[in-house]
């Protein structure tokens, strides 16, 4: 028992001594070209977050618990916390699947994130844990979530998915409604009932 302990921890420490080593080769990178003269092109830093305690909202969203910040997978998508897929003619919830995935591969870790930008208040993100290098990209690999269109396109990521399809793992086992186009009939149909109240 001790000695998982002080594999966790070493685990976290390692995280933790990248995550630093990271955001000062970003620092230092912004802070030389600040001292460059004019006329010279430096690339933008990818904007990193520090290391994270989260709370999971849903399969592909969580909130940093100090800040209060909402993040969310870039470049994926996972069944709605209500949804349900369907193997054979027994039905499972893909929604609730995914989110307790998610919180198994965050509880008591440290997430990192590269942000890639944010829209309405969420910022979009690929992040990691110590176990997983590119969150989003295991849960394709295990067939727990869709790839979406992005650009620039992340081939990779395309690449698991169809990788995912062929081995029918996950998701791609059953029928299931894509998580965007439930999540428009969901509203569509929430809009309707409101419209029709007098």
């Amino acid at each position: 028992m001790a000695s998982h302990s002080r594999h966790s921890g070493g685990t976290g420490a390692a995280v933790l001594c990248t995550i630093v080593v990271l955001t000062s080769l970003s620092a230092s990178a912004e802070t030389s070209a600040l001292s460059e003269p004019p006329g010279f092109y430096s690339p933008k830093a990818t904007q990193q977050s520090p290391p994270l305690r989260v709370e999971v909202i849903e399969g592909v969203k969580f909130r940093d618990i100090e800040t209060g910040e909402v993040y969310r997978l870039y470049g994926i998508d996972a069944c709605a916390p209500a949804q349900r897929a369907t193997l054979g003619r027994q039905p499972w919830p893909c929604g609730v699947m995914a989110t307790a995935w998610l919180v198994s591969a965050t509880l008591g870790k440290w997430v990192a994130c590269s942000k890639i930008h944010e829209s309405h208040g969420v910022i979009q993100a690929r992040c990691a844990s110590s176990q997983h290098g590119d969150l989003g990209a295991t849960m394709l690999r295990e067939g727990l979530a869709v790839a979406v269109p992005v650009e620039p396109p992340l081939r990779t990521y395309t690449a698991l998915e169809q990788d995912a399809r062929k081995a029918y793992r996950g998701l791609w086992a059953s029928r299931f409604q894509m998580p965007g186009e439930f999540r428009r009939s969901a509203a569509a149909s929430s809009a309707e009932v409101e419209g029709g109240r007098p």
